[in-house]
C-alpha cells in the first residue's frame, strides 16, 4: 500500500509539473495579447457570453472558465487531499501534523499583513483573502525544475502544505462571497452530495448515476448563491479512497476519477483559466499604483513576505514545541526555500481577487490585484528558484562526500 501511495503521489507531482507549465505559458501569452496591438480582440474574446437560456445561465466565456472548468480543478484537488487524509502522507497524525499547521500559519499571516495594510481601502474588507492561498500547479512547477536534487521529502512537504492551504481557501470562499442563500437549491446540492455518498457506500459505479449528481449539484449552488466551485471540492471528499478487500487500488473510485480527471484540469482547465484570468493591461495607471496603492501593497507584502514568515516559523515553532517533526533528510533552509514556493498565489488568488473586487469602482481594483499577484508570485518563484538550487548543490555535494568516503 505504501508503495502505491507513493506511485500515485509520483504521478499527480508529474501531471501536476506539466500543468504548471502550460500555465506559465498560459498567463504569459494573455499578458503578451492584451498589452499587444490586438490586445482589444482579448477582451472582446473574455466579454463572449455563452448563455444556456434553458437553465437561465448567462454566463461570460471568462465566468465559464472561473465558475466551471475550476470546479473539476477543486473536485480534483479534494479527491487528492481525500487520498493524502485516508491513506497518504496525511494519514499519520505526526507526518501530517508539519504541512498542516505551515498551511495554517501561510494563511493566518498574509491575512493579517493584508488587513493590517489595507485596513479602510474599498473592496478589502473581502480582499484579504486574495493572498492567502498557494498555487499547487505553479509551486510544483518551480519545485521540479529548479529542487530536483533536494530530497523527495520536499515535493511532499510542498504539496501536503498546498492541498491543505487550498482546502482552507475554498472554505473562505464559501463563507466570504456568499451574499443569498436560496435555501430550496442549497437543500438540492444537500441532496445530490448525499446520493453521491449513498452510491459510493452501495459500491454503485456507473457514470450514469455520478455525472449527472455533479453536474445538478454545480447548478443548484449556483442558483444558491454559492460559488458553484465548491460543488468540485465537496464530491471529491465524499468519493472513495480505500480499495475494498480483494480490490486493486487502482480500482478504487478516487483512484480511477483522479487518473481521468487530473490531466484535464492541469492540461485545460488550469490554463485556461489562466488565459482569461491574467489579461492584465499594463498600463501606465497600474504601474503608478503598483507601489503605492495600499490595495496593491496588501497583496504584495501579505504573499511575499505573509506566507514566508507564516510558513517557515509556524513550521519552526511546532517543531520546536514537539508538535510536529521535521523530515529527516530536509534542514531548515530547506524549509524556508520551500516556504517562499509558498508565496507563489496564482490560480485562487486571481480567483479571489475577481470575486472580491468585481464590484468595486470601475474594475481597475481588480486590474491593479491580478497585477500584484502576477508580481509578486513571479519574484517568488524567482527568489524561490535560486534558494532551491543553492540547496540542490549542497544536498549534491554532501552525496558525493559520501560516495567517495563510500570507496574509500
Amino acid at each position: 500500500m505504501i508503495a502505491q501511495v507513493r506511485s500515485e503521489l509520483t504521478r499527480y507531482l508529474r501531471t501536476e509539473t506539466f500543468g504548471g507549465a502550460l500555465l506559465l505559458i498560459a498567463a504569459a501569452g494573455a499578458l503578451i495579447w492584451v498589452n499587444s496591438p490586438w490586445g482589444a480582440s482579448y477582451d472582446t474574446m473574455v466579454d463572449t457570453e455563452l448563455a444556456i437560456p434553458a437553465l437561465h445561465l448567462d454566463l461570460t466565456l471568462a465566468d465559464w472558465t472561473k465558475d466551471g472548468l475550476l470546479a473539476i480543478f477543486f473536485f480534483v484537488a479534494g479527491l487528492e487531499l481525500k487520498r493524502e487524509l485516508v491513506i497518504g502522507e496525511l494519514a499519520d497524525r505526526k507526518s501530517a501534523a508539519l504541512p498542516i499547521i505551515a498551511a495554517f500559519g501561510g494563511v493566518l499571516m498574509p491575512a493579517l499583513i493584508a488587513i493590517g495594510i489595507g485596513w479602510g481601502v474599498e473592496g478589502m474588507d473581502r480582499g484579504w483573502a486574495i493572498p492567502v492561498a498557494t498555487d499547487i500547479a505553479f509551486a510544483l512547477a518551480v519545485l521540479a525544475l529548479t529542487g530536483s536534487r533536494i530530497p523527495p521529502s520536499a515535493r511532499v512537504f510542498l504539496l501536503s502544505l498546498a492541498v491543505v492551504d487550498d482546502l482552507v481557501a475554498i472554505i473562505l470562499i464559501a463563507i466570504l462571497f456568499t451574499t443569498t442563500l436560496a435555501v430550496l437549491w442549497l437543500l438540492i446540492a444537500a441532496a445530490c452530495f448525499a446520493a453521491w455518498a449513498f452510491g459510493q457506500h452501495k459500491r454503485i459505479g456507473t457514470p450514469f448515476l455520478y455525472v449527472p449528481l455533479a453536474l445538478v449539484a454545480w447548478y443548484a449552488l449556483h442558483e444558491a448563491g454559492i460559488h458553484p466551485t465548491l460543488a468540485g471540492v465537496g464530491l471529491g471528499l465524499l468519493t472513495r479512497v480505500r480499495p475494498d478487500p480483494g480490490e486493486d487500488e487502482h480500482c478504487a473510485p478516487a483512484a480511477r476519477l483522479e487518473h481521468l480527471f487530473q490531466p484535464i484540469s492541469a492540461a485545460l482547465c488550469v490554463p485556461l483559466f489562466a488565459l482569461f484570468a491574467s489579461g492584465v493591461s499594463l498600463n501606465s495607471d497600474v504601474f503608478s499604483e503598483l507601489f503605492t496603492h495600499r490595495l496593491s501593497l496588501a497583496i504584495i507584502v501579505g504573499l511575499l513576505v505573509g506566507k514566508t514568515v507564516g510558513i517557515f516559523g509556524f513550521s519552526c515553532l511546532a517543531i520546536r514545541l514537539g508538535i510536529a517533526k521535521k523530515p529527516g533528510d530536509l534542514g531548515y533552509r530547506d524549509m524556508f526555500a520551500l516556504s517562499v514556493l509558498g508565496a507563489i498565489g496564482f490560480t485562487v488568488s486571481l480567483l479571489v481577487a475577481e470575486l472580491a473586487l468585481e464590484d468595486v469602482g470601475d474594475g481597475s481594483s481588480v486590474e491593479l490585484a491580478k497585477a500584484a499577484v502576477l508580481l509578486t508570485s513571479l519574484t517568488a518563484s524567482l527568489a524561490g528558484s535560486a534558494l532551491l538550487l543553492r540547496r540542490g548543490r549542497a544536498h549534491q555535494a554532501r552525496r558525493d562526500e559520501r560516495a567517495l568516503h563510500n570507496q574509500e
